[in-house]
């Protein structure tokens, strides 16, 4: 029952973020991308390392029924987490656009963890401060960010704005592990790396949120994607999983 009303509640969610001019539709993005991105020889010698599909049936089976468990229990939680982003008159839940598997562009759900004008004060930060701009182009995070509200400054430092991709993974969109959602913007900064990120769904969590996240640079984000992607095993998403949560309470590179 409260799993039924956390799930009407983040459908309200989805429409509301339709309402105030975010666009869901596919036909507006980039679906594909690996011709633009990469280089064919590249493609060619890296596509002999394809996950088998038994291997692929484990995992989607693994993040299927751990997925609708964790939502299930963690429902109330989801619903108080809910009321206390919406308190200050937007949304509780954010959907950005990212690239899943083969290249396929999803809403990848969040906590709203940012003002509701966040766009127009980030342009107005960045036009006026010039460090903050130069850390905006490089890792496209800011250490001091202006946008994030009080409860969103909590729920990023424990990873607690991630939980909607719950959802995410049940759908198939996402996995509980997997290389860490990107925009199509990062995709010629991945270059040949990117064809090794769409052969398995985006996690949640990985490698790179339990190797110091946001304090690793780009280059090491690539790498750790472009690793777990080629060696990916059952057993490493359980590792990964129970690290997560050493990390979440240490609360090391989140901000």
């Amino acid at each position: 029952m409260q799993s039924a009303s956390y799930a009407s509640h983040f459908r309200g969610q989805a429409l509301s973020g339709r309402a105030s001019g975010y666009d869901a539709s596919p036909g507006r993005h980039w679906s594909r991308l690996h011709a633009a991105a990469v280089d064919r020889s590249v493609v060619e010698r890296a596509s002999n390392i394809d996950i088998a599909p038994a291997r692929q049936a484990t995992k989607r089976a693994f993040d299927l029924f751990f997925g609708a468990l964790l939502i299930a229990g963690l429902s109330p939680f989801l619903l108080l987490i809910a009321y206390l982003a919406s308190r200050d008159g937007g949304p509780a839940l954010f959907g950005h656009r990212r690239l899943g598997a083969d290249g396929k562009s999803f809403v990848c759900w969040k906590f709203r963890t940012m003002v509701p004008n966040s766009s127009q004060v980030l342009e107005e930060l960045l036009a006026r401060d010039p460090e903050a701009k130069a850390e905006w182009d490089e890792t496209q995070k800011l250490k001091c960010d202006p946008r994030i509200t009080p409860v969103g400054r909590f729920l990023r430092t424990t990873s607690l704005d991630e939980l909607p991709q719950l959802f995410n993974v049940v759908r198939g969109e996402m996995s509980l592990v997997g290389p860490r959602p990107i925009v199509t913007d990062e995709v010629p900064r991945y270059g040949a790396a990117f064809h090794d990120y769409t052969r398995c769904r985006p996690g949640i969590t990985g490698v790179w949120q339990v190797s110091g996240r946001n304090d690793v640079d780009y280059g090491g984000r690539v790498r750790m994607d472009k690793n777990y992607a080629r060696s990916w095993s059952l057993g490493t998403d359980i590792k990964l999983l129970w690290k997560t949560v050493f990390v979440v309470i240490a609360r090391r590179g989140a901000y």
